[in-house]
Order: structure tokens, then sequence, then C-alpha cells
């Protein structure tokens, strides 16, 4: 067994066996290009966001196979020496273009493109897909959830419910880049800078002889951040009064009033309201009321409804897992080939399910904005080598009702998607995850908030140019479909 892991063998394995195959058939060469889309936004939200591109970079970079691959690739038979051999000398030669981290992105366009030979552009499928699969769905997640939140501090609080180490870690991180103020993952914070924090466990309180003398203790080693679990017991009975009576006799005389209180059970907005008052009538009025347990967006949006005075949320096991819908969806697709003279040859993938049918060709997505406002309005995927005549009014269909027809005028048009690698090399400059952050935030300010409803936002507009959709139906055509 190997001794150590990195993520060079995390194929699905028939990328081996494909790869193998165009070796000895002559096509390790052939350059081809595949799209990285998805079909649906989770949860049916009006948009997505991208993230997970620096841990692909990274992955890129480090992608070699050494002698124990070699030996398990040997030992599973189906592989020939040739093959073996150019395996240990294999590095990523292509280009990558990607949206950057924290892009809103819509379904049915290219969020990141592959141009390589055969065999790389193959290999590296499965770790792409896993890697925007998962931290997309959770920044999509937590930013629905940090939008319904108003303006609260929301902090993820999910690491034991994830589905494992990487989940947890890259996770959090997601959930940062996405509006999170930060995580309960210790790891996240070494390894990412998502700002960790916490507070107590009920274990805490349990390990005293009484409530009082646990929160008095957390008041004397940590001053200048106690925040105290209240509901072990009883929440108005003795945990409020408790920790009044010690933020009093600790804090007060120290000259601090930055303290907290935390609802982990119990009828949240009726507990915080009462603790509200009680706080202010002890003169505490700078102390928060934190809540957590198992919140979601809805939850949070009901709770500030009804009058819950609440200031910040800690959310866990819905957000870390998206277990209103835990399925993002991105797949991965041949869109052309080029020839001997390095001329680019759309493929089409046809399906009897029309959402399956793709999009063929080389393409950039261009964003529309509008002059006026500011504002995105919609997207259009074009030819590579297109040139978007913004100077002109555009006219873009509704991609989910296309006799809907719209037209848009005093526009510009900025392409998303950024060079990542080139000739196998590294030409994008790695944004910090709090540049990521302060990007996401921005890019989001820019949606219509129709687009950002929870129940039915509006459709927004992603349409193909007329010159790539002239390409599409021709393809149709040639394979006998109207």
């Amino acid at each position: 067994m190997k001794e150590h892991m990195n993520h060079t063998m995390l194929f699905d394995f028939y990328e081996l066996t494909m790869g193998n195959g165009y070796f000895q058939s002559g096509m390790a060469d052939q350059i081809c290009y595949f799209d990285v889309f998805f079909r649906s936004v989770p949860d049916g939200g009006g948009f997505a966001i991208a993230a997970g591109l620096e841990q692909i970079i990274h992955y890129i970079q480090e992608l070699r196979f050494d002698e124990e691959d070699i030996a398990y690739l040997r030992g599973k038979g189906c592989f020939c020496e040739e093959f073996l051999d150019y395996l240990r000398t294999f590095r990523f030669s292509g280009d990558i273009w990607s949206v950057p981290e924290g892009t809103p992105v819509f379904p049915r366009e290219p969020i990141l493109t592959v141009r390589a030979p055969a065999i790389e552009a193959q290999f590296i499928e499965t770790f792409l897909l896993l890697t925007l699969n998962h931290q997309s769905l959770i920044a999509t997640k937590s930013n629905r959830i940090v939008r319904a939140a108003q303006g609260r501090p929301v902090s993820e609080f999910g690491s034991r419910r994830a589905q494992g180490p990487d989940a947890a870690i890259l996770g959090a991180r997601a959930s940062y880049i996405a509006g999170c103020a930060g995580t309960a993952c210790t790891q996240a914070d070494e390894l990412y800078g998502s700002p960790a924090g916490g507070t107590m466990a009920h274990s805490w309180v349990q390990m005293f002889p009484d409530e009082y003398t646990a929160f008095k203790t957390y008041c004397e080693l940590y001053p200048e951040s106690a925040t105290l679990l209240v509901d072990t017991y009883n929440v108005l009975k003795s945990g409020v009064p408790n920790a009044i009576r010690a933020f009093k006799e600790v804090l007060l005389p120290k000259g601090i009033t930055k303290c907290a209180i935390r609802l982990d059970s119990g009828d949240l907005t009726y507990l915080s309201r009462k603790a509200r008052q009680m706080l202010d009538e002890a003169g505490l009025t700078d102390c928060k009321i934190v809540a957590s347990n198992a919140l979601d967006e809805y939850l949070i949006r009901d709770l500030l409804l009804q009058g819950a005075a609440i200031d910040s949320f800690g959310v866990g096991e819905r957000l870390i897992t998206s277990k209103s819908e835990p399925v993002f969806g991105c797949v991965y697709k041949l869109a052309a080939v080029e020839d001997a003279e390095g001329n680019i040859i759309p493929k089409i993938k046809i399906s009897e399910n029309p959402s399956k049918i793709t999009t063929p060709h080389f393409k950039k997505v261009c964003r529309i904005f509008s002059r006026d406002s500011g504002k995105a309005l919609a997207d259009l995927v074009c030819l590579r080598d297109e040139t978007v005549d913004d100077s002109q009014p555009l006219e873009l269909f509704d991609p989910d009702a296309t006799w809907k027809r719209k037209i848009f005028t005093n526009v510009e048009a900025r392409e998303l998607m950024v060079p990542i690698f080139q000739h196998g090399e590294l030409v994008y400059k790695i944004p910090s995850i709090i540049e990521s952050r302060v990007y996401c935030a921005a890019q989001i300010d820019l949606l219509w908030d129709e687009v950002k409803r929870f129940e039915n936002p509006h459709t927004y507009y992603v349409d193909l140019s007329q010159k790539l959709w002239n390409t599409k139906q021709a393809l149709l055509k040639e394979q006998g479909k109207d």
C-alpha cells in the first residue's frame, strides 16, 4: 500500500484506459477543447458562485506519476509499457481559461475551458469536476444564507458534520469567499486564512460545579471574546441571569462591554427577544446575541421576519453539506478538436433530452452590463475569436423560453474568463482569499435584486451569439436533428 497520498491518481479509472487507448491509437497529441458548465442552480436559485480554482491550479502544478503509481498501474494488467513510460515524464502542457473565484455564474455557460492534448485533458477531468462542484456548491449555499441574514455576520460551524476532512476545510474556505464572517474550522484558518473562532460547548458548562462558575471562569480566561452558551440548563431562569452576573462581575470592572450570549436550542425568536430585554435592563446593551441550531437561509429569514433579536448566526450542517440540494452538477464535455493544420473542428453531443445537448466550439463568455445602472443584464456565449459590438443594441433570447426576446441598449460587454495556464505555465496571479471575498461581494452587488430572490428568481438571460447558434444548428442538422 502506498505510504503517502497525493492527488495524481484521483482519476475515474476510465480516464486511464482512455488515455492508454489514445496513446496506442496515435491520438496522444490530438489537441482538444473541453468545457466545464452546469445545467441548473441549486435550490432553484437565480445564480451560483464559482469556487475552487486555487486548488485546481495547485493540482495541475503538482500532477506527477511516481514509481509507486507506475507499479500499481502495471499490476492492473491493461496498460502497455510504452504508455507507462510516457507517464513517467507526464506534465500538463495545455491551456486553461476560467472565471475567477467568486464570480456569479449561470447554467449552460462555460466557467472553465481546457485546451490540451487528449490524454492531458482527459486526465484532469475528475479533479476539476469534484473541486468545482464541491466548492461552488458550498459557496452558493453560503451566500444564500449570508443574504438571508441581512448584514448580520454568519459563521460556518459545520466541520463535524462535513463529509470528510477536505469537505470541512475547503467548504470553510468556499464559505468565506462567499461572504461568511468566519469558521469554526481551525485548519481552514491556518491553511487559507478563513478566520477561525468559537465560543464553548455544553460540556464546558457541565464540567463545572455550577453554571455561574463556568461562565465566570470563561470570562476570566477570555475577557476580550467572552461568548457564553446559555441553554445548557434553562435559558431564561439560569442561563441569561448567570451570564449577566458573570459579565458584571468580571468584565465591567475591566471596562469591557463587548460580550455575547449564544442560543442553541428552543424557540429562538421568543428566547432572543426575552434575553435582549433582560440584557438591556441589566445595562448590557452592547452584549450581542448569537443563534445556532440547524439553521439555513429560510429559517434565518423567518426568524428575522418574526422580530428575533439576533445579532449573528452560526450555521453548520445545512451549510457545509448544502443539505437541501447536495449536488452541484458541473459536467466536463468535449467542445472541439484541432486538425493537423490547427483548424478548430467543433464537436457536439446530442441527446433525446434537450438539456443535455452540448454547445460546440472554442468559446468565451461576455457579461453584458448596463452603462446606465452598472448592473449585469445578461451573458452572451460567443466564439473565442468573435468581437461583441456593444455599440449597437443586442438582441438576446430567454434560455428557458426561446420565443421571448429582449433588446439591450447602451450596454458594455466584458469577457468573464481569464487565462490561467498557457503551454502548461501558470500565467495567473492567485488572489488572496480576502481579495476573492471582496471580488465576490462586488460582483453580486452588480446583479439585480430580482435575480437574487430565493423563490422564483428572475431568469437571467444566457444566450448564444448568432455565429455560435448557427454552428450548433448546422451540427444538429448534420446529425439528423432539426
